[in-house]
């Protein structure tokens, strides 16, 4: 996850008390009876950076029970089961595959694991919420769908942003008509010259340094077009066509280890919905800063600054026509939100509740529903970022092979 927080975090968070948990086994009776508690308990797999973005938030969904953690590098767990005051260290994956106790697992390691670590949990009978992408090729991610589909498990993979109060307030305004037929959409995803930052020097709040080789090898796209782009999905329904370029434009990103994959560290990509709306997306390291979206319609432009923060302003601006001339978005009002976003305590480039998704996860299988992070939901937005960043290799228009059925607002927000 590319969080750029320059900022060295230091002891900001209370300990989280977490609620009781009884334990029970996986057989199917006791699973029904699993699903009527009020809560689900979690376990962590991977303690890096982002991780402590997720202990963040965490006590702030009483659905969500922490039951321990696990990392690959032991030293590791261990320290940050410490600073966030959680009781258990598993020592492998297959001790939390063999802890009945454990409904959901949370998978936050490197990208590259995702596949082999969700694979193991969906066999096991874990529902599974993973840090983006779902997997790092379609046949995987499609592959991962059908073990959760197969066996009834949820599955779920992050950014869960778009149930944020700001992005909820976009959508109801769409719903609402309030700029008319929407025809275009231009989204930003910038997140500044990072090459040029001391991002050796970033640390995580329980002081794990920022994972740069994994991130530059990754890259930009598929650690952040999806904060757009599962907006988009639900706004305007199932993409049909991804027409896109990506570029390394800066081999060089002046680290002290070389790195073994020059990935993308630019992409623009001009995506057609099935609705007609054309969406053009543009996601970067070495831009300046800017993470806006515009939402045109005949009626006006729907806006924001920043889908970094839950609780950024929507704007709608309008044009005049006086005489012969047309005078552009002079007429600008906020739109209220649904309601008001909750204060993180991050410190930093972002204001985003990273258990939120989890918490919908829990929710659904709590109340017997889909959840609105569907499989199919995330296999699509999966599919279209994957589009984007092979276009390097491809150079054509992609045609889209998966759907989705459609995504229901927040309850506080229809």
């Amino acid at each position: 996850m590319l969080l750029k927080n320059v900022f060295k975090i230091s002891n900001l968070v209370k300990k989280t008390d977490f609620i009781s948990f009884e334990k029970s086994n996986s057989s199917a009776n006791q699973n029904s009876q699993k699903n009527n508690l009020s809560y689900k308990s979690i376990a962590i797999i991977g303690c890096g950076y982002v991780a402590d973005y997720y202990l963040k938030t965490t006590g702030m969904h009483p659905q969500l029970k922490l039951v321990g953690v696990m990392d690959k590098i032991g030293e590791r767990a261990t320290k940050f089961a410490n600073y966030h005051n959680i009781d258990r260290v598993y020592n492998s994956l297959a001790d939390i595959l063999d802890d009945n106790t454990v409904d959901i697992v949370l998978n936050l390691t490197n990208p590259r694991s995702h596949y082999e670590i969700s694979k193991a949990c969906l066999e096991a009978g874990k529902h599974v919420y993973s840090e983006k992408p779902l997997a790092m090729e379609m046949a995987q991610a499609e592959e991962l769908v059908n073990i959760a589909e197969t066996k009834g498990l949820y599955l779920s993979s992050a950014p869960c942003s778009l149930l944020s109060e700001t992005a909820q307030t976009l959508w109801k305004a769409l719903r609402e008509n309030q700029v008319g037929k929407v025809r275009l959409v231009y989204a930003e995803m910038d997140d500044g010259l990072v090459h040029q930052m001391p991002y050796q020097k970033w640390l995580s709040e329980s002081g794990t340094p920022w994972p740069y080789k994994d991130e530059f090898e990754v890259g930009c796209t598929l650690e952040h077009a999806g904060y757009y782009v599962n907006w988009l999905t639900a706004f305007f329904g199932p993409a049909e066509t991804v027409s896109a370029f990506s570029s390394c434009v800066i081999p060089d990103k002046q680290t002290d280890v070389a790195l073994d994959i020059d990935a993308p560290d630019f992409s623009v990509a001009c995506i057609k919905f099935a609705s007609g709306v054309v969406a053009r997306l543009t996601c970067s390291i070495v831009a300046p800063h800017d993470h806006s979206l515009k939402i045109i319609g005949d009626d006006g432009i729907l806006g924001i600054d920043d889908c970094w923060y839950y609780g950024t302003p929507v704007y709608i601006r309008r044009s005049l026509t006086i005489g012969r001339k047309r005078l552009e978005g002079v007429w600008k009002k906020n739109y209220p939100l649904v309601k008001k976003a909750p204060k993180f305590g991050y410190r930093g480039a972002q204001q985003m509740d990273f258990c939120r998704g989890v918490a919908e996860m829990a929710d659904a299988i709590i109340e017997n529903r889909p959840c609105r992070l569907s499989s199919k939901f995330s296999l699509h937005n999966n599919e279209i970022v994957l589009a984007i960043q092979n276009s390097l290799e491809t150079g054509s228009p992609y045609q889209m092979t998966t759907s989705f059925e459609p995504v229901e607002p927040m309850d506080w927000a229809k």
